[in-house]
């Protein structure tokens, strides 16, 4: 059996122990040699706690959605002692975007698809896929491959997809009563086996605008005359929005293709009968009507929502964009990035690594403005909102896998500055079109934007020829 070690030692022994760790501790108490005259010495100063490391996050969107962000922020420092995440807010993605071009750029931020390839190329970002990778986050099959891929570039991940919104119509459900159609042997979509109406085509998108606006001034639809507007039904159409879908020069309206779905398409969208007159949106915008009850149907994306579930006496639910050829839509993706300048990368990435995480985007996608881009979290509760409207949220989903991904632009601005003239002639002038003439004017506005021609050093070269009429010739003597 053992002892204590202060019974195994002899009371010689034990003196000596004592006064050694007597001596020992004394001595750990003093920063040098003790001054008998100086008196006791002062205990020892006990080290600051270290800080914790900062990390900032950017995101930019409405009010609830920067308060949702917040709410992860604050879940991610409750869980830390060593990193406090701190959140940096802007109104939209065009803010976000000069603010890091300007070099302001957060640790980690919030950024749109559009916006990649003039992040990439002004080296803002650090890839994302190594340090995911190591962190778990499982991009096969947990994520949208669609959403995943869009940021993909220059053969890494440049980014983390987070949510994606395809654009879909809207419609009111008193209004646009497809049972009442169906009895009435009108063109409707067909359902699936558990009542959702996923898929329908441009006639019968158009049977439902007419069925709509049948009586007083209730008019069927609004589409924006806009390159956004239109690229969902000239892609279902077969047809190409953009010469090129990597470096364009030019738009492609011109296109035999894209001719003909504008053809069918305008059929609908120039029927003064089914779109609202100057009048009403002179007093209104078109979801104003829409939420008055003015209006059957428009196209829109998730963030409209929250403002439609708002509005007084309106029932809605969405449909997919209707299809004419093939299923086709157009929307915006957003992904978490890494700032290539930040000092703090791993906490940054383990960040990123818990905003995508299923009980962190559940917080942000209730607020009911985003499609997460987590199936997980997009296939539940916290998004598809059962009792809530849209009833047939689902259709978000099944919408995903037919979006067009636009090129990078980065005279985005500038080219819908040139073209939209031109596109509210197409859609909204009244009177006889000339498709033709009109298609060509959009496509030659289009390349003074995307290809404006360059003087060549030919051009220049005769220019400053001495024998140019314009500044007179060299055979002239000054008398003649």
């Amino acid at each position: 059996m053992l002892r204590p070690l202060t019974a195994r030692l002899s009371p010689r022994r034990f003196a000596a122990a004592g006064c050694a760790l007597a001596v020992a501790l004394t001595t750990a108490a003093c920063t040098g040699d003790a001054d008998p005259a100086s008196g006791p010495a002062r205990p020892p100063t006990k080290p600051a706690p270290s800080q914790p490391r900062e990390v900032v996050f950017g995101a930019y969107g409405s009010d609830e959605q920067v308060a949702a962000f917040q709410s992860v922020v604050d879940s991610f420092n409750a869980a830390s002692t060593t990193r406090k995440v701190t959140l940096k807010s802007w109104p939209d993605h065009e803010s976000a975007l000069a603010d890091v071009l300007a070099g302001n750029a957060p640790d980690a931020f919030l950024t749109s698809r559009i916006d990649l390839g003039q992040l990439v190329d002004a080296g803002a970002l650090q890839p994302v896929s190594l340090l995911l990778d190591e962190r778990g986050v499982d991009f096969g099959d947990r994520f949208s491959r669609d959403a995943v891929d869009a940021f993909a570039m220059d053969d890494e991940l440049q980014c983390m997809a987070y949510s994606v919104s395809p654009m879909v119509i809207y419609y009111n459900t008193d209004i646009v009563d497809f049972d009442k159609m169906e009895r009435r042997e009108l063109d409707v979509p067909t359902p699936d086996e558990e009542g959702v109406r996923d898929r329908w085509t441009l006639a019968e998108f158009g049977a439902a605008a007419k069925f709509a606006a049948r009586r007083g001034d209730r008019r069927g639809i609004w589409i924006d005359p806009t390159l956004q507007g239109l690229s969902p039904f000239i892609y279902s159409g077969d047809g190409q929005v953009f010469d090129d879908d990597r470096e364009p020069t030019s738009l492609a309206f011109s296109d035999d293709d894209t001719r003909e779905a504008l053809t069918l398409t305008l059929e609908i969208l120039r029927d003064p009968t089914l779109t609202p007159t100057n009048a009403q949106l002179a007093r209104a915008t078109p979801v104003q009507l829409f939420k008055r009850g003015e209006l059957a149907m428009i196209a829109g994306f998730r963030d409209l929502v929250p403002e439609l579930r708002e509005a007084e006496d309106l029932d809605f639910d969405v449909l997919p964009m209707p299809t004419i050829d093939n299923r086709a839509t157009v929307g915006d993706i957003s992904g978490l990035c890494l700032s290539a300048d930040s000092e703090v990368t791993q906490d940054a990435a383990d960040f990123i690594a818990y905003a995508v995480s299923d009980a962190a985007i559940a917080t942000v996608a209730s607020t009911g403005y985003i499609v997460p881009a987590n199936t997980e979290v997009a296939s539940s509760p916290d998004f598809l909102a059962p009792g809530n409207e849209p009833a047939t949220a689902e259709v978000y989903n099944s919408s995903i896998r037919y979006m067009e991904v636009p090129p990078f632009i980065d005279q985005r601005e500038e080219l819908v500055e040139a073209v939209t003239p031109h596109l509210e002639r197409l859609v909204t002038e009244p009177g006889v079109l000339d498709l033709e003439q009109v298609t060509e004017e959009i496509d030659e506005a289009s390349r003074t934007v995307l290809a404006p021609e360059e003087e060549t050093e030919e051009d220049t070269e005769e220019s400053e020829d001495p024998t140019d009429s314009s500044t007179g010739s060299a055979s002239e003597s000054p008398t003649e």
